[in-house]
């Protein structure tokens, strides 16, 4: 699988290979396909937000989750936080050139995943169905 990825077999050093456990590449996968890093991406792909529209958008986030994912994500060099010196004073958040590419790919499997759950729901339906009727 490694070599699939384009990384070495698992166990020998060289370029970063998400297979590899001590690789960086696990931690930014990480923090852009967590469940609240997915959707503030996509969020953001669209336009800037500020904080509290941002977790309007990305419904079910704590603000504690919101805050801790989007300081993760602009270490991470993909989302720009922007204080405006206004009064009273507010923080834009948007997408840096890196945060958009991720943002797109990341997009683009959520929008994936929902044309998938009619076919997934039937196939944990029929899956169910099975083991709960070994014979």
């Amino acid at each position: 699988m490694a070599v699939l990825l384009g990384g070495t077999p698992a166990g020998e050093e060289g370029p970063p290979d998400v297979n590899r456990a001590m690789c960086p590449s696990r931690g930014i996968l990480e923090h852009v396909t967590s469940r609240w890093g997915v959707l503030v991406l996509a969020a953001l792909l669209a336009r800037t937000y500020r904080f509290s529209e941002l977790r309007r958008t990305v419904g079910g986030v704590s603000e504690k989750m919101l805050a801790q994912t989007l300081q993760t994500l602009e270490r991470d060099g993909f989302v720009l936080r922007e204080a405006k010196e206004v009064v009273p004073p507010h923080v834009e958040y948007s997408l840096t050139a890196r945060g958009r590419e991720a943002a797109q790919q990341v997009f683009d499997l959520a929008r994936w995943s929902e044309r998938q759950v009619a076919s997934v729901e039937e196939a944990r339906r029929a899956y169910d169905r099975r083991k709960a009727d070994p014979s």
